[in-house]
């Protein structure tokens, strides 16, 4: 209130500012930290003239902190006391591991060039991005199935658990300049561990980390997007049919292509595990499936049989949902390709994508009504 009230140019407008300030903060300005308030202000450094400062955002990075504390406390846990291939031995890296080396060297390249436009607020996003969605929402979780398993051989847990630690140091070193002090007490507890040859100093005069382009990999990139999709259409299902995440389900697929069946031989552990599937049939062609729940992945359907689990309304509802939500999108595409100005100006390959999500939409909204139908007269 005193800042706000002192060396005003207009003095009589400072019992109204007093008041509006009390009734904004009314206990103050909470603490949320050093390393949430300059994060704040990197996700914040637009190119616009004019920054509306929030509080909530504040309290958001503060909630980060937290998340990143949580992931590495997972992280030790897991390798404090287990051999992490610092000092050698046989390692046999996962699907899990590759995809995340990989996404790594692709954030490294959307963050570097971030910052050499000077565009902080998308090089903060950039690491946010990674650090939240990909490694702790992700990563972490296809570590469990190889770390958790009797199944895993040594040199598969080695290789687990080498990527993890590895993996968290490097990140650590690239949110150190937004986040210096979280990142310093995480690091210290991290560097014995991991691959750093002199863990002895701080990690603010460790080199930044460097793109190694033996380690980008578009094949499994993409092989994860895809189990991600698959996995996420089960939990969608179970969430909308108020199914248990306990529960193992027993899963149909149609449709499926020759890379389909690849990627479900190559992942099944991390789909077992995750989408607590307790089997996967693969129907022939023209084989009729029993009344599913369905989700679409490409052209694959993977069908959750109903008998027993459904709520016959509640799918109709999320079919319907769905069904809406897929028109509005056809919708929108098709305006952009009849639009002759967009046509004409874009370029080959934007026109091209358009034409690939309008397909997309298509064959989903056809798969959609179809379920609806099928659900509808039982």
């Amino acid at each position: 209130v005193n800042k706000r009230t002192s060396g005003m140019m207009q003095p009589q407008l400072a019992e109204k500012i007093a008041k509006r300030t009390r009734k904004q903060f009314p206990d103050g300005i909470q603490a949320y930290g050093t390393d949430a308030l300059r994060f704040t202000f990197a996700a914040m450094a637009s190119t616009s003239r004019d920054i509306n400062f929030d509080m909530g955002r504040v309290e958001g990075y503060r909630n980060f902190c937290n998340k990143i504390w949580n992931a590495s406390r997972f992280v030790l846990m897991n390798t404090e006391t287990e051999d992490t291939g610092r000092d050698g031995g046989e390692m046999a890296l996962s699907l899990a591991d590759h995809w995340i080396l990989a996404k790594f060297q692709q954030t490294l390249k959307e963050f570097e060039q971030a910052l050499a436009d000077y565009r902080f607020d998308i090089a903060a996003q950039t690491a946010y991005e990674f650090t939240w969605n990909q490694f702790c929402d992700w990563y972490l979780e296809l570590t469990k199935p190889v770390l958790n398993s009797e199944e895993s051989t040594p040199a598969q847990k080695r290789g687990t658990r080498h990527t993890l630690i590895n993996m968290l140091e490097s990140m650590l070193r690239l949110l150190h300049p937004f986040m210096p002090f979280i990142t310093e007490e995480i690091w210290q507890k991290v560097a014995p561990l991991s691959a750093v040859k002199d863990e002895t100093q701080s990690i603010m005069v460790q080199p930044f980390p460097t793109q190694d382009t033996a380690l980008q990999d578009d094949q499994v990139l993409a092989d994860i997007e895809w189990v991600k999709r698959f996995i996420v259409g089960i939990r969608n299902i179970r969430g909308e049919m108020d199914i248990s995440p306990n529960k193992p389900l027993n899963a149909k697929l149609r449709n499926v292509s020759d890379e389909d069946r690849r990627r479900i031989d190559t992942a099944r552990v991390f789909i077992d595990r995750l989408a607590r599937l307790e089997s996967i049939d693969i129907l022939a062609e023209g084989e009729q499936a029993p009344p599913s729940a369905t989700a679409i992945v490409g052209d694959m359907e993977i069908l959750i049989p109903m008998a027993g689990l459904i709520d016959k309304d509640a799918e109709l509802a999320r079919l319907s949902k769905a069904i809406d939500k897929t028109e509005k999108d056809l919708s929108r595409v098709q305006g952009k390709l009849a639009n002759e100005k967009f046509v004409s100006n874009a370029p080959d390959a934007v026109i091209e994508k358009e034409r690939s999500k309008l397909d997309e939409a298509e064959k989903q909204l056809s798969k959609l009504k179809e379920q609806y139908e099928t659900i509808n007269a039982l």
